[in-house]
């Protein structure tokens, strides 16, 4: 009898490995992603300390998904874009934060559920909160080095590389580091971004200035 219990306990935990292992193979996406902070990332040292006690509490986040799926479902192509809020500076991990996420309507339920979930099991401290999810459309146009994100104009980005890449020429000059891990994080120029309003705050927009991260994301 100890002879075919172990036998079977065996065969569960060899069946838990397999399950385990089978989910993670569905669980990997990547793809493209940009940021925009209500504070510029790339600045002198004075530009900085004058804005990390008064600004920086805002944040458009966006991702396209390339290629990869959660939980079986096939996320190639979804796009999503969150707006984050804190009580202080984003730099403080600490502080409060509430989040919205705006799913692309072209997205099927499946989809949605799938992107959310995988969404909130990464990124659940950077995002704090959900107050809100909605289905809007949005847009999400890389092309070489300039990112083109909106969405029914609740959020924009237009963002372009720097310069001569002067962010990795200069690293002492950049203060603070994206909100998520990418490879290849560049530092880009925000010609504009916006957000209207509501869920998660007031309306804002940046334009002009150094503020936005950029790169490949994967998990």
């Amino acid at each position: 009898m100890g002879k075919f219990f172990f036998l079977g306990l065996a065969l569960m935990i060899l069946c838990g490995l397999w399950l385990t292992n089978s989910r993670a193979e569905f669980n990997s996406i990547k793809g493209d992603y940009v940021e925009v902070r209500t504070a510029s990332v790339f600045a002198g040292a004075c530009h900085y300390n004058g804005e990390v006690v008064t600004t920086g509490r805002d944040a458009l986040m966006a991702w396209q998904v390339n290629s990869g799926s959660w939980n079986g479902v096939d996320l190639a192509g979804v796009r999503t874009v969150a707006v984050v809020s804190s009580d202080s500076n984003l730099s403080d991990t600490q502080a409060a934060r509430r989040s919205e996420l705006i799913v692309d309507k072209s997205a099927s339920r499946a989809q949605e559920l799938a992107i959310i979930d995988a969404i909130k099991t990464k990124y659940a401290v950077t995002l704090g909160k959900i107050v809100s999810v909605r289905n809007e459309p949005v847009e999400f146009k890389h092309e070489e080095k300039a990112y083109s994100i909106s969405s029914s104009g609740i959020a924009a980005i237009n963002v372009e590389s720097m310069p001569d890449d002067l962010c990795c020429r200069m690293p002492q000059l950049v203060w603070y580091e994206p909100l998520i891990p990418l490879a290849g994080r560049k530092v880009g120029y925000t010609r504009e971004a916006l957000y209207s309003g509501g869920a998660v705050g007031d309306s804002w927009q940046r334009d002009g200035e150094n503020s936005a991260f950029y790169g490949s994301f994967s998990f």
